[in-house]
């Protein structure tokens, strides 16, 4: 039996989130419509309100529903500190930690050739802009330890010193192909607390 074209089309609607394949998909899909109707009516409500109001903000690239972030307009920040992540999820998982102050710069990826993925496309411009106003003295290397992310860390590196600039990266208390966003916050902690110049 074929399901309905509209259930067909939430079941491929809901794979394109990360680790879902067709029948987790499918399994969703159907309990939505089985168990929770309401509970999809508050998903669908929350995404279109997310797609229209959430845009990135103009100073470190997270998402927002202002010009500039909370975090960017915080006076309290020390603003001679930028920590480069490639994801906003990555920027929440060291906020969580409470040992860093400093602002962000978030690159909504990473260096991947393979993937078409280049300096372009994760902001490199904005970001030696933003490394370079003068008022940042150090910036903070916190991409994953995964090839990419080494990779990414490696070119922002070289780059961004020879442009003058203090760049360390986070220690390795970060496992070797762990992502921020599955690393626990006291492994995080220690990371930021014993980074390294580089």
């Amino acid at each position: 039996m074929k399901p309905p074209s509209a259930l067909a089309a939430l079941v491929d609607a809901l794979r394109v989130l990360p680790g879902v394949g067709p029948k987790s998909a499918q399994r969703m899909a159907y309990h939505l419509m089985q168990h929770d109707r309401d509970g999809a009516q508050r998903l669908g409500g929350a995404l279109i309100t997310a797609v229209r109001s959430l845009r990135h903000c103009n100073l470190c690239n997270t998402f927002t529903e202002a010009q500039v972030c909370e975090t960017c307009e915080d006076t309290e920040r020390d603003t001679s500190l930028l920590c480069v992540v490639e994801t906003p999820a990555d920027q929440i998982m060291l906020e969580q930690t409470m040992t860093y102050r400093g602002l962000y710069f978030v690159l909504m990826g990473r260096l991947s050739p393979l993937d078409g993925i280049g300096p372009r496309e994760i902001h490199f411009d904005r970001l030696v802009k933003r490394a370079t106003d003068g008022i940042v003295k150090e910036v903070v290397l916190a991409t994953n330890f995964t090839n990419e992310g080494e990779a990414t860390a490696h070119y922002l590196g070289q780059t961004l010193k020879a442009r003058g600039l203090k760049v360390s990266r986070l220690a390795r208390g970060v496992p070797v192909g762990g992502e921020l966003e599955y690393v626990d916050a006291g492994t995080i902690a220690r990371a930021v607390l014993d980074r390294r110049t580089i």
